[in-house]
């Protein structure tokens, strides 16, 4: 069921390029809602909701202040308001455990997945307040709850992301503040790639050691962002939601 309450609203969605943010996008645009996205890649020619009448799209580093204000600015500028802020984009580790984590590495997940995050809040935060309502979706994942699910750096950072999105959530829900947090486990976009390559032994293993015996689709989870963005779910307060096939019930 698609929640009534979106039509119209307005939503500023990083990650927009590919995999989840993609299909969270065209899932709001179809719910009838206006998005402004923001990816670090251009969009491919191809891409399905491009030319659509509802949508602005920002090329940007989300780990940038700038990128998080003039974002901000031109959502504003197109529809006066942000009832909505999603924050997907993120970036993989390759696993790496923290003695083969360099400094720079570190630094790069933390600011693409954490920092990204903080920048794009805090830019829309004071907007939503001022209408005495907004709702915030992060995107943090399994490897935010459990390890295993990432490198030391993305695990870090994801873990963070669940502190990050509860703090946000108690702080300011008597102010009109919903904040909620997305946990997926396989999903399968451009991100995992290289699990499906050759005979794809990795994707084979993943779906083997998952419950429901499957890697999911980035639409699964974009169903799940726009029940968690609508009054549907208003009284879901600072809750970190599994998207994972069963994978943390192990």
């Amino acid at each position: 069921m698609i929640p009534t309450t979106l039509e119209e609203q307005v939503v500023l969605l990083t990650g927009v390029a590919s995999g989840i943010g993609q299909a969270q996008c065209e899932a709001f645009l179809s719910a009838g809602a206006r998005v402004v996205g923001v990816d670090l890649q251009k969009l491919d020619p191809a891409c399905p909701f491009k030319d659509h009448p509802k949508f602005h799209f920002m090329q940007g580093d989300v780990s940038q202040s700038l990128t998080a204000k003039n974002a901000t600015r031109l959502t504003l500028e197109k529809y006066g308001r942000i009832d909505i802020l999603v924050n997907t984009a993120g970036i993989l580790d390759g696993f790496s455990p923290t003695l083969e984590t360099s400094e720079a590495q570190w630094d790069l997940v933390m600011g693409t997945n954490l920092k990204g995050t903080y920048l794009f809040t805090n830019e829309v935060l004071p907007h939503m307040l001022a209408q005495k309502k907004g709702t915030v979706v992060n995107m943090s994942s399994i490897a935010g709850l459990v390890a295993g699910g990432g490198g030391a750096a993305y695990t870090a950072s994801k873990h963070a992301i669940v502190g990050y999105t509860k703090q946000l959530d108690l702080d300011y829900a008597k102010q009109g503040i919903r904040a909620n947090a997305i946990a997926p486990g396989a999903i399968r976009t451009p991100m995992n790639k290289a699990d499906f390559e050759g005979e794809a032994e990795m994707a084979k293993w993943v779906a083997s050691e998952t419950p429901a015996g499957r890697w999911a689709e980035p639409e699964e989870v974009a169903n799940l962002t726009l029940y968690l963005a609508s009054d549907l779910a208003d009284y879901i307060h600072g809750t970190v939601i599994p998207i994972d096939g069963g994978w943390l019930e192990k």
